[in-house]
């Protein structure tokens, strides 16, 4: 077991109040330079010294990072938005609602009102293996310890592991994918936008990171377009204690329908891959079908397709299936104003 500590290694911390700023200085530092958002996760790796980055560009200075701004066709919310914001933001619940009830799942009251929901969407794998600084795949090693005969890997993937079994922790992801947002991205080459579920990426692109974000580059805003304003939502999230814990899954869709039938729909969940998984195959076989048991049924089989559960984590196929059918039928389910 890696030897744990609680004082962080030295490193120099730039605060600086322009994103221009903040580019030059990523561009200056590359691959020693570590971006701090809300710091939750940040200062988890700093305080076991298992990160020790050499230079630490702090965000929260940036205004122009901050805040939800109407933009053509939609909204735009800075990266350095608070969760709590999110949850609160009169406009933001009144169109867009599956994203204050997903951003409200994260955590406790304290940590959203630190946490920014740029960092809830780019926050590294939380496996303890790899939190606890052994060399498996994702930190550089030759070997997964979660996916051994002996690995401690309830809370792991049951979908889309390749070496890597950990899973995305966001909570806030699988709704910006139900909504279509964009993620917004400063490079050294100029802004980039990107579907939010382009986002995230798997182990087998790269098995050290969890977001398309290379170094230099930084996440500015998120955009969710109006399409999907007015459409029925539905988030859940299934998890061991109330507060202060991550998804075992989790779901987020948004339905427009027609009479009873499914006219549109976006379905995706998290915590059961190293990244939200939108379900494509679900939506397609769903479309004009009515929001019965039956449908719901449907969704649920072709939803858990692939699965491949490992020694402690098999209850993930039946959750994942129960939430995918609440999800379609609408239980409980929110619909916007």
């Amino acid at each position: 077991m890696a030897v744990i500590r609680d004082v962080m290694p030295a490193f120099e911390l730039f605060q600086p109040l322009t994103i221009d700023d903040a580019m030059g200085l990523l561009a200056r530092y590359g691959a020693q330079a570590w971006v701090l958002a809300g710091g939750l996760d940040s200062f988890d790796w700093f305080a076991d010294r298992i990160k020790r980055p050499a230079v630490v560009v702090d965000l929260s200075q940036i205004k122009e990072l901050r805040g939800v701004r109407s933009v053509a066709n939609g909204l735009e919310i800075g990266a350095m938005t608070t969760l709590t914001e999110v949850v609160r933001h009169p406009i933001v619940r009144q169109n867009y609602g599956l994203l204050p009830e997903a951003a409200e799942a994260a955590a406790s009251p304290q940590i959203r009102n630190q946490g920014t929901i740029g960092g809830n969407v780019s926050q590294d794998a939380r496996c303890w293996y790899y939190r606890g600084g052994w060399p498996c795949y994702r930190a550089g090693g030759n070997i997964c310890y979660a996916d051994t005969p002996t690995g401690l890997n309830r809370e792991h993937a049951i979908l889309d592991a390749d070496r890597c079994v950990a899973v995305n922790p966001s909570d806030t992801a699988p709704a910006l994918i139900a909504l279509d947002a964009k993620m917004v991205i400063r490079t050294p080459r100029g802004e980039r936008v990107v579907n939010a579920e382009d986002y995230f990426i798997g182990p087998g692109i790269d098995i050290t990171r969890m977001t398309i974000l290379q170094p230099g580059d930084l996440l500015a805003a998120i955009r969710i377009p109006s399409a999907w304003t007015g459409a029925q939502y539905y988030f859940e999230k299934v998890r061991d204690r109330k507060v202060w814990d991550f998804a075992l899954v989790n779901v987020a869709s948004a339905i427009v329908t027609s009479g009873n039938s499914i006219e549109r729909i976006r379905l995706a969940v998290n915590g059961v891959a190293a990244h939200p998984v939108r379900l494509k195959a679900v939506e397609a076989a769903v479309v004009g079908k009515p929001r019965n048991e039956e449908t719901a049924e449907l969704a649920a089989q072709i939803a858990v397709r692939g699965a491949k559960p490992l020694q402690h984590n098999g209850y993930k196929v039946p959750l994942m299936m129960n939430l995918v059918k609440r999800a379609i039928r609408g239980a409980g389910g929110k619909v916007a104003a």
